[in-house]
């Protein structure tokens, strides 16, 4: 009975340990494979780290912006994974030359993704020292960020990274990465617009338009309201009819329907193309005529809002250096220029090429009537204007919003026969004594002494 009972329990005991074993294999399979994973992909930044240098480094005004967004653990890994190389704006630059209102868009805590954005976009998962920038005569490097933007490397005199100049090169190096200094903050495109949508969605006013009532002068009877044009519509009027009578010398026409208050803030949106001019870097010089030399900003955002939409093609500081002072001088002549090269028309970059590719030469109307401005393909990019008065598409869609679209150009842009006119100026000089003409009185005294014979004893008859 005993090793009977020895042998159930043998058995039994088997069976046991076998079912222990495999309840301990599937709670085993159950857990995570790899626990050590998770603590080995936080890579530890030691103190000789690129991350602890700009943190301990004269640019406090970036590695505060890095902690507010949140970044560090980002960048940690970043760091964990390959060298990165920083490019890092002057302190002045963040702190008094940045517009105040966008550094307080990029600090509302709404605007983390923004803030993140901006930031990684002066970030390259890369090592780059100042000897790997191009040559003068080599195009630029593109090199993507960790915003998954992409910046370009070139050399104008002095080393770039798009339109800043690098005025620290190799400030900080360190085994993981470098840090470079640029001069000023790098605002990659997204980040802008998204800044203009914000603003101008809190700016748009829907005003009903209200107008005047109107009496029928044949009946004495209040004329019949015209259909509701819905708040927003294109206006109804062609734009130059919007127009001032003369460039910034007589007063706009009174606003149409709903009173002073359009549907759009015009000048608010004019106000946000020219910073981003200024921001751009390069077309300092149409900024200053469009708010100082002329009234033509004023107008402009009139006409935005009273909903008319504008395309400036918008030379750059070299190309307005060109300009001579005979240009200039004559009343109105910075106007008249600036009109050839505003579109009343919503182009960019892509609408513009992929018109002249389809159609070859493309002819928009511009605010200087009757004059016309031609667009071509050439060279993979738009040329405007003809001959060695025309100009490339050199900054595209430096500023969008659904209303004011603004294209650099290397150029400045005059209408054809003025081309003429100044070639015919610059000719060489040449004295032309003219005869002196006799007036009508003269004439029929003449007549009338060679009728008798004596025209000859006066010296202006013969």
């Amino acid at each position: 009975m005993s090793a009977m009972d020895s042998h159930v329990y043998g058995v039994s005991s088997k069976l046991f340990l076998t079912l222990l074993f495999l309840s301990l294999s599937i709670s085993y399979a159950a857990l995570p494979q790899n626990p050590v994973s998770k603590s080995s992909s936080t890579t530890q930044i030691n103190s000789n780290s690129v991350l602890v240098a700009l943190l301990d480094s004269h640019y406090t005004e970036l590695a505060e912006l890095v902690e507010k967004a949140l970044l560090l653990q980002t960048l940690e890994e970043a760091v964990g994974k390959h060298n990165i190389t920083i490019f890092a704006p002057r302190n002045e630059a963040l702190e008094r030359e940045l517009d105040p209102e966008f550094k307080r868009f990029l600090l509302e805590p709404g605007n983390l993704k923004s803030l993140q954005t901006l930031l990684m976009f002066h970030i390259v998962p890369k090592r780059i020292v100042s000897k790997d920038w191009p040559a003068e005569s080599s195009p630029s490097f593109r090199h993507p960020t960790l915003s998954n933007h992409h910046v370009h490397l070139k050399t104008h005199g002095n080393r770039l990274i798009d339109s800043a100049e690098i005025v620290r090169p190799d400030d900080v190096v360190r085994p993981d990465g470098l840090i470079h200094g640029i001069e000023r903050l790098l605002i990659p495109r997204s980040v802008q617009e998204d800044f203009n949508r914000r603003r101008n969605l809190r700016s748009i006013s829907a005003v009903l338009p209200e107008g005047a009532p109107e009496v029928d002068p044949r009946t004495h009877r209040l004329k019949k309201p015209a259909a509701p044009v819905p708040a927003g519509a294109p206006p109804v009027l062609p734009i130059y009819d919007a127009l001032a009578p003369g460039p910034s010398l007589a007063p706009a026409p009174a606003p149409g329907p709903g009173g002073p208050h359009g549907h759009f803030n015009g000048m608010k949106q004019v106000k946000d193309f020219i910073h981003t001019l200024l921001h751009y870097g390069g077309y300092n010089e149409m900024a200053d005529i469009l708010v100082n030399l002329t009234s033509l900003a004023t107008e402009m955002g009139r006409l935005v809002s009273e909903g008319y939409v504008l395309t400036v093609l918008a030379p750059n500081d070299e190309a307005m250096a060109k300009l001579t002072t005979d240009q200039l001088s004559e009343p109105g002549a910075p106007e008249q220029i600036i009109y050839y090269h505003i579109i009343p028309e919503y182009q960019t970059e892509e609408s513009m090429y992929n018109a002249v590719r389809r159609f070859g030469k493309v002819r928009y109307d511009t605010l200087r009537l009757p004059h016309k401005v031609v667009a071509q393909e050439a060279d993979g990019s738009v040329k405007f204007g003809q001959g060695d008065g025309s100009a490339y598409l050199f900054d595209p869609d430096i500023y969008t919003d659904g209303r004011i679209s603004v294209q650099g150009i290397d150029g400045v842009l005059f209408p054809p026969e003025e081309e003429t006119m100044i070639e015919k100026k610059t000719g060489p000089l040449v004295k032309v004594v003219s005869k002196p003409r006799r007036g009508k009185l003269l004439e029929v005294a003449c007549r009338m002494l060679g009728a008798v014979g004596q025209e000859s004893h006066f010296s202006t008859c013969q």
